[in-house]
């Protein structure tokens, strides 16, 4: 399988500072940052809530505002899928952004305090 990273990215809140179901300003750090991956040979995926026109709105935004073209939205990239023989409802990637994400360690702390 290829060795290059998969990162899966949520759009509402991440991407995008919005509320569903509107699409609203770029996060530019974070814009910059996938397409600087992208160059690198890393895969994109777009990792939603969002299906049907919502999807397709938060698609377009990608790409006409920010300029992001993904390798598979909602989905595992084609590679994954030939690997393990089958497409899991889990993305399996190296790094998912999302704003809702929390680090296993971190979340024990929080529980503890």
């Amino acid at each position: 399988m290829d060795r290059s990273r998969i990162i899966a990215v949520d759009f509402d809140g991440t991407l995008c500072f919005s509320a569903w179901p509107d699409v609203g300003e770029p996060n530019h750090l974070l814009i910059d940052y996938l397409k600087k991956q992208k160059k690198l040979g890393n895969k994109l995926i777009l990792w939603t809530c969002r299906s049907g026109v919502a999807l397709e709105k938060a698609v377009s935004w990608c790409r006409e505002v920010a300029h992001l073209e993904f390798d598979a939205v909602n989905d595992n990239v084609p590679e994954v899928i030939d690997y393990y023989g089958n497409n899991s409802r889990k993305i399996s990637c190296d790094i998912y952004i999302d704003d809702k994400a929390c680090v296993p360690d971190d979340f024990c702390v929080i529980q503890d305090e």
